[in-house]
Formats: C-alpha cells, structure tokens, sequence
C-alpha cells in the first residue's frame, strides 16, 4: 500500500467532502436558511468532519492524527442527530435523509476503522520520523 501524501488522497476525506457538497446547499434553502441556529449547526458539523480529518493528517503524528479523527467522528454523530431533526420538523424529505444519513454512517465506519489501523501500526508520523 502506497503511503498517503496528501489529506486530499484520503478517501474518508473525499467521503466527507463529497457530504459536504450535499449538506451546504440545503443551508441555502428554505426552511433550513430560515432556522438560523440549525443552518449554523449543520454548516459547522459537516464542515468540522472533513476539517478535523485535513488538520489531523498535517499535524504529522499518530496520536495527534488519531485524536482529530475522534473529534471528526464525535461531528458526524452531531450531524445525524442534526439530521433527524431536519427530518422531525419536515426540513427534509425521508429520501434525502436516508441518502445524507447513509452517507454520514460510512463515513463513521471508515473513521472507525482508519482509527483501528492507526492504533496498530508501529509509523508513528513525520513528526516523529528521525526521532530516537
């Protein structure tokens, strides 16, 4: 497997762009335009998944890439439940729903697992590369 040089080649965080791309211009659009703390909330949580996972990977260490994984995984959950409550208050159609919150729980997994393999694997980061 070919080391990852860029955030950009993550493919949890195309994943997470690519829900963004989804979530941002519902934000535009009544009712959700009109609702200022849950256009805020989704704007903020969708943004923070791919954010945390970009910032994680240049900090350049294991542990700190891993700890910006959690907190991306932490703002996906936040992003479901935002979610059912567009849902709840006839925000969105049960379709763009199932399809936005399909779309996040992949990206839990793949953050889930990508943490799982971090845990493992003896590369400790750039950060840490020539350190004894």
């Amino acid at each position: 497997m070919a080391t990852v040089q860029k955030f950009e080649d993550l493919e949890v965080w195309k994943k997470a762009r690519i829900l963004s791309e989804k979530i941002y211009p519902l934000t535009f659009k009544k009712p959700i335009a009109e609702d200022f703390r849950m256009k805020d909330q989704l704007r903020g949580s969708v943004g923070s998944i791919m954010d945390n996972i970009a910032e994680g990977f240049e900090r350049g260490s294991q542990f700190e890439f891993i700890n910006s994984l959690t907190i991306s995984k932490g703002e996906t959950g936040e992003l479901k439940s935002q979610l059912y409550r567009c849902f709840d208050n006839q925000y969105i159609s049960k379709e763009l729903f199932d399809e936005l919150y399909h779309l996040a729980d992949e990206i839990t997994k793949m953050l889930t697992g990508f943490i799982s393999y971090l845990n493992q694997t003896e590369f400790k980061g750039q950060k840490f590369k020539n350190r004894r």
